[in-house]
């Protein structure tokens, strides 16, 4: 695998987060793999990621502030290895649009499990929940992939 594209559905939340993740893991490892993340949708394009995911982040040693929400393109399919859904609602929106080469993030270590919306949650707290699901799923990716 020399690319991976994180996928969730606005792109300020979930996917900059695994791709901050991602970035960091990689660098330590020396890994020469090129990552990216896109939002299903196009609600958020142009912005940061979130407050909380960047704080959340940023806790851990990693910055995501410059990263800037994009939606993701059928081009995509053909520029990265590897496609990541956060969850089963992007799966089937990735899947829809013609993505082979896609799997969910919680396949590495949740049983398949989803990783939730941390935007729809009431404070910090799922923040660092699903901080927690993702830097453990990238990092059995990247174990098993990179």
């Amino acid at each position: 695998m020399k690319s991976v594209l994180f996928v969730c559905l606005g792109n300020i939340c979930r996917s900059p987060i695994a791709e901050g993740v991602a970035r960091h893991l990689i660098e330590q490892g020396r890994h020469g793999i090129t990552v990216d993340s896109a939002g299903t949708g196009s609600w958020h394009v142009g912005e940061a990621p979130c407050r909380h995911s960047i704080t959340v982040a940023h806790n851990n040693r990693i910055d995501i502030s410059a990263l800037r929400a994009r939606q993701v393109t059928k081009n995509d399919f053909k520029n990265f290895d590897l496609i990541v859904a956060l969850d089963q609602s992007n799966y089937n929106d990735l899947k829809a649009m013609g993505a082979k080469n896609l799997v969910k993030l919680g396949e590495f270590g949740f049983g398949g499990a989803d990783v939730p919306d941390p935007y729809f949650f009431d404070g910090f707290e799922g923040f660092e929940q699903v901080f927690s699901m993702i830097e453990s799923c990238v990092k059995q990716l990247l174990n098993e992939r990179g």
